[in-house]
């Protein structure tokens, strides 16, 4: 990881002192690194764990990685990110926009000394990730399913780059072609099954347990599985939930009688269901990988991601 952070100060370095003050503004915010992180990781399961490449794309995804974050924040108005002034908020809504911009072209640039392969993937990753975007800004058409359309964006927002994580991890390293495979299919289903787990923890655990303000997603408007799931209950306690939540709440005592009822309905065991499927579907692309310490810790990250939800 220190290799990793060392390439991606290098890289966002330009002619211009301020394209790399702001570049650097959310490299040096820190971060779980979580995608270069599991890209270093998915290495182990191939002979070349070490290999200079598996740096190059470590680097290029957690880039790409901060890019959204930069445009995230314009959409969403936000001020703060990571503990730190938002770059909207710091400079203004377009320095924020061409500083994403920066790191998608320098993120390419570094993936285009890794050969055509690995440019086509990260054009088609970030396919993924602008349709998931797209598709969330834009809501479900009234013929859709709602958790079939909300699966559908944590997909592409998610679960692609973090898919395309692992994937890199094993073609950089001399992984065979089916390990690649189950390293890409394991990071697209844990990508999703954590903003699932997220989604369940913001409805069912306590603040002080957490480290969360419970219900901000209520108070936020967005209606995530645990909520889609309980909109579709067909008792009293889902009318009034139904009654809540036409708009965003903004009433302290609204937004926990909307917890109270969504944490004592059937929604949350049936998103925390949905959660176990996930968590099998990803045992089951680990059981195809060699016996190593590295698909042990893929395997304790999947446990992982159920418990934290209990």
């Amino acid at each position: 990881m220190t290799a990793v952070e060392d390439l991606m100060h290098r890289e966002v370095h330009a002619g211009y002192d301020f394209v790399t003050e702001t570049s650097l503004h959310l490299i040096d915010a820190g971060g779980k690194r979580f995608r270069p992180l599991f890209t270093l990781l998915a290495a182990h399961v191939g002979p070349r764990a070490a290999s200079p490449d598996v740096i190059t794309a470590a680097a290029a995804v957690e880039m790409v990685h901060l890019a959204t974050l930069y445009h995230d924040d314009v959409m969403d108005s936000a001020t703060m990110r990571r503990g730190a002034q938002s770059a909207n908020q710091r400079w203004d809504n377009s320095v924020a926009i061409l500083t994403g911009d920066f790191l998608f072209a320098h993120a390419s640039r570094l993936l285009a000394d890794l050969g055509p392969d690995a440019v086509r993937i990260i054009a088609e990753t970030f396919a993924e990730l602008v349709t998931g975007q797209m598709r969330e800004t834009r809501g479900p058409k009234p013929d859709d399913d709602p958790i079939a359309h909300y699966l559908a964006v944590i997909a592409e927002k998610t679960g692609s780059l973090i898919a395309t994580s692992g994937r890199f991890g094993g073609m950089f390293s001399g992984a065979t072609a089916e390990q690649i495979d189950s390293l890409q299919r394991f990071g697209a289903i844990i990508g999703t099954a954590f903003q699932i787990s997220d989604d369940i923890i913001d409805i069912a655990s306590p603040s002080d347990s957490s480290g969360k303000t419970p219900g901000t997603d209520l108070r936020e408007g967005v209606h995530t599985l645990p909520i889609l799931y309980g909109l579709r209950g067909t008792d009293a306690g889902a009318e009034r939930l139904r009654e809540l939540l036409v708009q965003p709440l903004t009433d302290d005592a609204e937004v926990e009688e909307a917890l109270t009822i969504l944490r004592t309905g059937t929604g949350i065991e049936q998103a925390r269901e949905t959660l176990a499927d996930e968590a099998t579907a990803a045992r089951a692309e680990l059981g195809k990988l060699p016996a190593c310490p590295a698909v042990d810790a893929m395997s304790a990250l999947t446990t992982y991601m159920v418990d934290r939800t209990g």
